[in-house]
């Protein structure tokens, strides 16, 4: 008889417990998921100053260049492209946006080289010293979204951790990635000979 009630006193117990430690489960996977929509939120500032620093370029190439309109729209195009995606929230979609706008700056930079007069321009040089410096951080940005992403979608996969997420129906979130790795590297923008 003292068994049958110590069971029926160990079940509430055991109810209590359950409940607090979905609590806990729940708690911290609310908490990964808001610091990643904040890691996101960090990357979609970084890429909106990249826009506007790159619209800011082509506006100085194009005052030195009337031979290259073909090169500048593909840029002008990458970027609006790029912009959209970030716009949508696409993790996935922004990081291919993004690598083509990179691609695009880089044969941007590379019709430069044949303006002396642009590569000298002040202008033009600080424009080109804070994309440097914004692809940095950008990069930082990258790598703790990626982090938190990872942990986020490592813990709704994981036992016991996975109960819980598929019942309160919190799902993957998708990496900030590069179709080609050598995009995760800043691009070179014009420092050969500047």
């Amino acid at each position: 008889m003292s068994v049958i009630l110590f069971l029926f006193a160990a079940i509430p117990v055991l109810i209590v417990a359950f409940g607090l430690w979905a609590a806990l489960a729940y708690n911290k996977l609310v908490a990964l998921r808001n610091r990643s929509i904040g890691a996101w939120s960090d990357i979609d500032v970084q890429l909106k100053r990249r826009h506007d620093l790159v619209g800011n370029l082509v506006d100085a190439v194009e005052s030195y260049s009337d031979y290259e309109s073909e090169t500048l729209q593909a840029v002008v195009e990458a970027r609006q492209v790029a912009t959209g995606a970030v716009a949508a929230g696409d993790a996935a979609a922004a990081g291919v946006a993004e690598a083509v706008l990179g691609r695009r700056l880089g044969s941007l930079m590379a019709v430069v080289e044949d303006y002396p007069d642009l590569k000298a321009n002040q202008n033009y040089l600080d424009l080109q010293r804070q994309l440097g410096g914004l692809e940095d951080a950008l990069q930082s940005a990258r790598r703790y979204y990626n982090a938190v992403v990872r942990d986020f979608n490592t813990r709704i996969q994981s036992l016991p951790d996975v109960l819980i997420a598929r019942a309160a129906g919190f799902s993957e979130r998708s990496y900030f990635e590069l179709d080609d790795p050598g995009e995760a590297a800043a691009p070179q923008v014009g420092r050969g000979g500047a």
